[in-house]
């Protein structure tokens, strides 16, 4: 047993962290593009202004996926790129851009996985309230439309929204993603009922307007939780606590609040319990429109907690260790978040799963041998796809892996201080050299995640 004989590998960005050309051909702004002009809001005054430039070297960045032997890439539209104002006008060169970027990506024999949203919210559409507006359900569902007549002759593969609880959470409930703000609780929940209704209708439309049949899933994240051993309670109370509604100070970051109403079209009910003071009208036909059937589930993981059954019955965090293993950024190294995770969210949700984000920052430099040298990465991919591929072999529809990222981008608030890549990418001369990890998922790919 192991991974399926057509296991997708991939690797993941998005549009703003690695394309650059804030300002041409006729692209709107988008909120980003504004955030990071405010002094202190990003690490030392960064911006994706240039980024990786990747909309000027797509070509060569096709190139090394095929030569890394990707079987598919995800990416974002930035839908500013193509809609300057969010709605009405289409801007050409923009759709020209991602046309010639997916006929690239076909060239190499590397399949397009193409997400709606990453963040980019078109400033104009922010000007008109952005979120708060229930309008921005039909105008993103104008804009999903725009995407399936446009790609999906060649394109089959479809995500609307990546990670909500990241671009509501850490846009207007913490603030520390554009546009930064800290917003009131109420907003924040009517953000998100207002986020899923566009989920659901960017279902509709990319369906309504495909060339073709088309696969369309949804990519939330959170952090996973695992048991602290294998007794039936431990898993038991890992899976009640990953499930759990957290506090309202920190609503977000929940996994049952935002992918129960898509998959079940329901919130949780001790949700609507807990947050009921602050949550927003919600009708029956709004949880109709939230919940159109899906085909594909994506979740971003990256690390987890462990869990264990307390004394008094309740679920209880296990603290870690000192010296507990971290990456770069302080994100504890969990592989066990690549089994349970999986495991827990395909039981209950039993859709076929992708891995649409996974990856660790290093402390990645070139060396005096002109190499970038990562054993850190390669140690931790190896962890924890061993990890996914034993959830693989225990029965989880897993369909494929998407690493993040590429290449080394601009890591939102952290600007270029965070490298994530498994292409070192040299901001100063937009160089592209292989890290010791690209080489390695390349083999790897080759043997389909199996072992000499």
């Amino acid at each position: 047993m192991g991974f399926r004989k057509d296991f997708v590998w991939g690797a993941a960005t998005s549009a703003y962290q690695i394309e650059g050309g804030a300002g041409e051909d006729g692209k709107g702004m988008d909120i980003w593009d504004v955030f990071c002009k405010e002094p202190g809001r990003v690490y030392e005054g960064h911006s994706g202004d240039v980024a990786c430039d990747h909309y000027h070297r797509y070509k060569e960045d096709v190139q090394i996926m095929k030569e890394m032997g990707l079987k598919a890439y995800r990416f974002s539209i930035n839908w500013s790129r193509v809609l300057p104002d969010g709605t009405g006008k289409v801007n050409e060169k923009g759709i020209n851009f991602y046309d010639r970027l997916v006929d690239e990506l076909l060239g190499a024999g590397i399949e397009p996985y193409i997400t709606l949203y990453h963040c980019e919210l078109p400033y104009e559409i922010y000007k008109r309230g952005g979120w708060m507006n229930r309008e921005i359900v039909e105008w993103f569902g104008e804009y999903a439309a725009l995407v399936a007549e446009r790609f999906s002759d060649r394109v089959t593969h479809f995500f609307t929204l990546n990670e909500p609880q990241c671009f509501i959470g850490l846009g207007f409930l913490n603030g520390a993603h554009a546009p930064g703000l800290k917003a009131p609780l109420r907003d924040t929940f009517t953000m998100a009922h207002h986020a899923l209704m566009a989920h659901g209708r960017a279902v509709q439309q990319l369906r309504a307007h495909a060339k073709q049949p088309v696969e369309i899933g949804y990519a939330p994240t959170c952090g996973m939780a695992y048991p602290e051993t294998d007794k039936k309670e431990d898993i038991e109370a890992a899976r009640k606590s990953l499930f759990a509604i957290p506090d309202v100070s920190n609503w977000s970051w929940n996994v049952a609040w935002w992918s129960d109403p898509v998959i079940f079209g329901a919130y949780p009910e001790e949700g609507m319990e807990l947050y009921g003071p602050w949550l927003p009208e919600i009708k029956d036909s709004d949880m109709e429109l939230i919940s159109q059937p899906i085909d594909i589930y994506g979740q971003n993981i990256y690390n987890g907690r462990c869990v264990r059954m307390g004394e008094n019955g309740e679920p209880e965090n296990v603290s870690r260790y000192e010296g507990f293993p971290k990456a770069a950024n302080s994100w504890p190294v969990t592989p066990e978040a690549l089994y349970w995770g999986p495991k827990f969210l395909y039981e209950r949700y039993k859709k076929p799963f992708y891995i649409t984000e996974n990856g660790i920052s290093c402390h990645d430099s070139v060396s005096l041998d002109g190499k970038v040298h990562d054993p850190s990465r390669i140690d931790f991919l190896e962890r924890y796809l061993s990890a996914l591929k034993s959830a693989a072999s225990d029965g989880v529809d897993i369909r494929g892996y998407f690493q993040w990222s590429l290449m080394d981008n601009f890591e939102w608030n952290s600007g270029y201080s965070e490298r994530f890549g498994l292409i070192y990418v040299d901001y100063q001369t937009q160089e592209r050299i292989w890290k010791d990890s690209a080489y390695w998922y390349r083999d790897l790919i080759m043997k389909n995640g199996e072992k000499e």
